[in-house]
C-alpha cells in the first residue's frame, strides 16, 4: 500500500527531529561536562593544595556537574578511597624485613592512626549521604569534626617519621604516601567548609 506525500512528509519531519535531538544532546555534554570541570577548578582554587585537588576530582566532573554538595562529598570519597590504599601500603611495608625496632614502632602507630583516620572518613561520608535542610546543621558540625580529626591522625603519623634515626628510604617511602592523604583530606575539609558556609 502506497504512502501518502503527508504521510511521507511527517515520517521525514520526525526523523529530522530525532536527528537534531541527537545532535543537540551531543553538542550539549561536552558544554556540560566543561562547566563541571570549571567549577571544580574555581572551587579547588580556594584549597590549600588547589592542583592536587583538581587532579583528583576533575574525572568526577560528570558526577559532581556544579553541585556544591556533590563536590563535597565527591572529594570525601575519593579521600576515603586514598586512605584505605594508604593504610593498606602502610600494613605491607610493616611487614617488610629490615626495618629497625625504632621504624616499626612507628609503623605500628602510623597504621592505627591511619585506621582511625579511615574510619572517621566514613562516619563523614556516612552522614553527609544523610544530611538534608532540618538537620544540617548538626551533621555538618559532625562531619567537620571528624575530617579534622582524620587530617590530625594523619599529621600525627607523618610527625612519627622525622626523626633522623629513620633511614632516608623509609621516610621518603612513607612521607610521599601520607603527606599526599594529608593534603587530600585537607582539601577534602576545605571544600565542605565552603559548602557549610553556604547555609549560613
Amino acid at each position: 500500500m502506497e504512502t501518502s506525500p503527508c504521510t511521507r512528509f511527517l515520517s521525514a519531519l520526525l526523523f529530522s527531529l530525532a536527528f537534531t535531538s541527537i545532535n543537540l544532546i551531543s553538542a550539549a555534554r561536552p558544554a556540560t561536562d566543561k562547566a563541571s570541570t570549571e567549577f571544580i577548578r574555581t572551587a579547588c582554587g580556594t584549597t590549600t593544595y588547589p592542583q592536587l585537588c583538581f587532579t583528583s576530582l576533575a574525572a568526577h566532573a560528570s558526577v559532581i556537574q556544579t553541585n556544591p554538595k556533590l563536590l563535597a562529598s565527591t572529594a570525601l570519597s575519593v579521600t576515603l578511597a586514598t586512605a584505605r590504599s594508604t593504610s593498606s601500603d602502610m600494613s605491607t611495608l610493616l611487614k617488610r624485613h629490615g626495618l629497625t625496632p625504632r621504624e616499626v614502632s612507628a609503623m605500628r602507630d602510623c597504621v592505627e592512626e591511619l585506621s582511625d583516620s579511615v574510619d572517621q572518613l566514613k562516619k563523614s561520608m556516612g552522614e553527609m549521604s544523610q544530611i538534608k535542610s532540618s538537620n544540617f546543621g548538626l551533621m555538618i558540625n559532625d562531619i567537620q569534626t571528624w575530617v579534622s580529626a582524620a587530617l590530625t591522625d594523619e599529621d600525627t603519623c607523618a610527625n612519627g617519621f622525622t626523626e633522623n634515626a629513620m633511614t632516608e628510604n623509609v621516610r621518603t617511602v612513607v612521607n610521599a604516601r601520607i603527606v599526599n592523604i594529608a593534603h587530600m583530606t585537607s582539601n577534602a575539609l576545605a571544600l565542605i567548609n565552603s559548602y557549610a558556609s553556604l547555609h549560613h
